[in-house]
C-alpha cells in the first residue's frame, strides 16, 4: 500500500486555554510542497513543531509512512531536515564548520560537499570567515545550505524566504521544485507570495477552535 508520507489525523492543539485549531485532517504525499497559512496567531510555528516532534502538546495522530509517531519517530528524525525562522548557526563558527557539525550529527551522510553547498548558496569565498562577520541574509544561505547537503525527504521549512533576495528566492524555489521531483516533500510558512506552479494551501483558519469563531 502506497501510505502518505505524513498524515495528520484529526490533530488538535490548544495553548493559553485557546484552541489553535482541531479536526485537521491532512495527507502529505512525496512530490508535495504545501503551505502553511494563516493569520499570526493561528498555529501556524506549532504546527511546525509538532511535525517536527519538538512538542508532543496536541490530540489526534501523526502518522509517518502508515506507523504513528510514537512507534516511527527515529526512523522518522532520520528523513526529516527542519530549518527555522532562526538560521541556528553559530556564529563563533565559519560556515564550513556549522555545516561540517550538521553533516557529523546527521551520520556524516551528504549529498554534495561543503564547498559545493556554500557555492550554490551564493557563499563562494565565505567558507572560512566566522559567521558573526556575515549578514542576517549570508548567515539564512549558511542554514539553507544544509538543504544540498541532506538525503531527507521530509523538509519543514519556517519562513525560509527570510532575508533572501529576490534571486535567491527564485534559486530557493527551484530547489523545493527539484526535492518534490524526486519523491520528497515540503511544509513551509512563508509570507511570500510563491510563484511556484503546484503548491497545495493549508489555512489554518479553517480548521480553528470553535472558541475562537466567538471573537
Amino acid at each position: 500500500m502506497n501510505h502518505p508520507l505524513l498524515e495528520l489525523q484529526a490533530l488538535r492543539c490548544e495553548r493559553d486555554e485557546r484552541v489553535l485549531f482541531e479536526n485537521l485532517d491532512l495527507q502529505v504525499m512525496g512530490g508535495d510542497i504545501v503551505q502553511v497559512e494563516g493569520p499570526n496567531g493561528s498555529g501556524k510555528t506549532t504546527l511546525l513543531r509538532l511535525l517536527t516532534t519538538t512538542s508532543a502538546d496536541y490530540e489526534g495522530q501523526i502518522l509517518w509512512r502508515g506507523v504513528p509517531l510514537k512507534q516511527s519517530r527515529l526512523e522518522y528524525l532520520n528523513q526529516l531536515l527542519f530549518v527555522g525562522h532562526l538560521p541556528g548557526i553559530k556564529k563563533a563558527l565559519t560556515p564550513r564548520e556549522n555545516l561540517n557539525w550538521f553533516c557529523g550529527i546527521n551520520q556524516g551522510h551528504q549529498r554534495c560537499s561543503i564547498e559545493s553547498a556554500l557555492d550554490e548558496v551564493g557563499l563562494f569565498g565565505f567558507e572560512d570567515v566566522p559567521c558573526h562577520h556575515l549578514s542576517a541574509g549570508q548567515l539564512r544561505r549558511v542554514a539553507l545550505a544544509r538543504l544540498f547537503l541532506t538525503p531527507a525527504r521530509v523538509w519543514i521549512l519556517d519562513e525560509p524566504f527570510t532575508a533572501i533576495d529576490k534571486q535567491g528566492v527564485k534559486n530557493l524555489e527551484a530547489l523545493m521544485a527539484e526535492h518534490a521531483a524526486g519523491g520528497g516533500c515540503v511544509l513551509l510558512t512563508t509570507h511570500q507570495d510563491m510563484a511556484m506552479d503546484g503548491v497545495r494551501r493549508l489555512n489554518l483558519e479553517d480548521f480553528k477552535g470553535v472558541a475562537d469563531e466567538q471573537f
